[in-house]
């Protein structure tokens, strides 16, 4: 297998609501993101998508951005993993290249959320005949990890704002964040409504709109298309039991650990390495038990990081370092894109105010569902 980077970039503003079609903000990021490496033509499209089908009625998507961006002949596949989706289509849209079957493809990742409710869409990533018929949503399940971790480790959810927090001061400098114009105190965040308890508003990340895109070409042809191209040091995969019932310890995210080191054997490095970390902080429990799976913090003390600042651009290990899926937002398909973006900004030294002062290996991961899925890349400068 052979080195890849990531050469060039693409992000479109995220919006709660974008006027065009699902095709046109793909084949938009897709065009971007070539134009940035010079390119006309690639030997292949890979697309992260969750919910086309159940919000726009629109399958078979990867083809039809293809050819909405003047791209129709090359080979032009959908990947999913739930919302994972977009680490899954850049793992392929790696292995692709690494193999040295394709030389370059372009990762697209893209949602529109805003055409319809996507809760009960979203709620297909469970178990549909043991949760969903119950009545289980993302919404409800996340709440429940969050109850269990309070009642285990005997604190208030309050303590959990320091996520929501750091992910909004992220936010106000990255112009194409959701948020980018919100300010938010510990006090708006503890005021919010509850949406299922414990889990308040400023807990989850919004329903928006956006595209995002990244070109692959391997590492020894790299500067043919950027001046300062990104290395992927890993990728990787893993699972856990698929239903929350089913985990002998449901506060561990097992699948998160595993991915993590299996990344770190990949790229020959250790947890020590990581500058900064974009997690998947679609809820803020879900951010605590990745930074204690991956081993920043011991069981029961992920928040820790948080309410202590530790998360912040000065602090021991950054997240959601321009404004995470809380703030920046999270388009599901088109997530693990953003933050695939915004480390090459990082790594790159390209990220304005929020730029962290010596970043040379960014760590991102990406859930699936429940947890049950989860996907971990390491990139180097």
């Amino acid at each position: 297998m052979r080195p890849v980077s990531i050469v060039a970039t693409y992000q479109l503003p995220i919006r709660k609501r974008h006027d065009a079609s699902l095709r046109v903000l793909g084949a938009e990021a897709v065009r971007g993101a070539l134009a940035a490496a010079g390119l006309e033509q690639v030997d292949a499209l890979y697309l992260g998508n969750m919910l086309s089908d159940e919000l726009q009625s629109q399958k078979h998507l990867a083809a039809l951005i293809a050819d909405e961006a003047g791209l129709a002949g090359i080979e032009a596949l959908l990947v999913r993993a739930a919302t994972a989706s977009g680490a899954a289509a850049l793992r392929v849209g790696h292995l692709a290249v690494a193999s040295g079957l394709v030389n370059t493809a372009v990762v697209v990742g893209v949602e529109k959320m805003s055409d319809q409710s996507p809760v009960l869409a979203l709620a297909k990533a469970l178990d549909a005949r043991y949760e969903v018929l119950e009545g289980a949503t993302m919404l409800s399940q996340n709440a429940q990890i969050m109850q269990l971790y309070c009642d285990q480790y005997g604190i208030s959810p309050d303590r959990f704002a320091g996520f929501a927090l750091n992910a909004h001061r992220n936010a106000r400098h990255n112009p194409i964040a959701l948020f980018h114009d919100k300010v938010v105190t510990e006090e708006t965040v503890l005021n919010s409504r509850f949406i299922v308890p414990p889990l308040r508003l400023y807990d989850c990340a919004p329903i928006c709109d956006g595209a995002a895109a990244v070109v692959l070409a391997p590492t020894d042809e790299a500067r043919r298309y950027s001046d300062l191209p990104i290395r992927i040091l890993a990728s990787t995969a893993a699972t856990d039991r698929f239903r929350l019932a089913d985990r002998p310890e449901p506060l561990h995210l097992r699948a998160a650990e595993r991915s993590a080191r299996r990344a770190f054997q990949q790229a020959g490095l250790t947890l020590e390495d990581v500058d900064f970390f974009e997690l998947h902080d679609a809820f803020s429990i879900m951010a605590c038990l990745q930074l204690e799976a991956v081993g920043f913090a011991e069981p029961g003390t992920g928040w820790r990081l948080a309410a202590e600042d530790e998360i912040g651009l000065q602090g021991r290990i950054p997240i959601a370092t321009l404004g995470g899926l809380k703030a920046r937002g999270h388009p599901i398909g088109a997530t693990a894109l953003y933050q695939a973006c915004e480390i090459v900004r990082q790594l790159t030294g390209t990220a304005g105010e929020n730029q962290l002062p010596a970043a040379h290996i960014g760590m991102q991961q990406s859930v699936g569902g429940g947890g049950s899925t989860i996907i971990t890349h390491i990139f180097g400068a």
